[in-house]
Parts: C-alpha cells; structure tokens; sequence
C-alpha cells in the first residue's frame, strides 16, 4: 500500500505562487503515474496535471496551461506541482494521486493511490 503525504499548500494573494509536493511511501513510486487533481466546495474533484512514470510526459487541464508545472523526482519519491499566476478560481484542496500503470493516466478511475489533500486558498 502507497501512501502519499502532500504538502504546501497555503493562503497567497492573486497573482502569487505555491510549491505543493507529493511524497510517496515507497520506492516503487518510480514505476508510478502520478496526477494532482483538485476539488473546490461543491463541485466534482477534477485532474489539474498528470505526469508519467519517467517524467517525460506530462497533461494540465486547459484552466493551467502556462501556469502549472508538474515534475517528479524518482530519487525522492516525490512529485511537485509548481502553480504560479495564482487565481482565486484556483482556489481548492488538492491531491495527489498514483496509479501504478506507468503510462501518463488523467482520470480518476485510473488511479489506485489517493493522498488527503492540502487546502489552496488564493484570495483576491
């Protein structure tokens, strides 16, 4: 069983930026695909970027096309989502997610590992 451990998130004004990180339990991680999705009150949890096991290739929702980067780092087990250009719509609790297919995967279907979730809040 993997589990995932995010951190980062926070309070920051419109137009600011947040490093959220995903780490994983295990070292098997490195075989992973792995995803953020976010969910904001009252509305379906949605996928934000996926990346696949390698790093070599990646998926964002149109919303953060520009804005958001996701990247992994196999030696540390941990997956990073770095969000600049902040917008209130923005706002959300975030997850990281791993499915242990290894090919890029951004439905929530095809994930088999969830973490809790870090609250993002981008004020205006």
């Amino acid at each position: 069983q993997v589990q995932l451990v995010e951190s980062g998130g926070g309070l920051v004004q419109a137009g600011g930026s947040l490093r959220l990180s995903c780490a994983a339990s295990e070292r098997t991680f490195r075989m992973y695909a792995m995803g953020w999705f976010r969910q904001a009150p009252g509305k379906e949890r949605d996928v934000v970027a996926a990346i696949n096991w390698s790093g070599e290739n990646t998926y964002y929702t149109d919303s953060v096309k520009g804005r958001f980067t996701i990247s992994r780092d196999n030696a540390k087990n941990t997956v990073y989502l770095q969000m600049n250009s902040l917008k209130p719509e923005d706002t959300a609790v975030y997850h990281c997610a791993a499915a242990r297919a290894g090919a890029l995967r951004f439905r929530e279907f095809e994930y088999d590992y969830w973490g809790q979730g870090t609250q993002v809040t981008v004020s205006s």
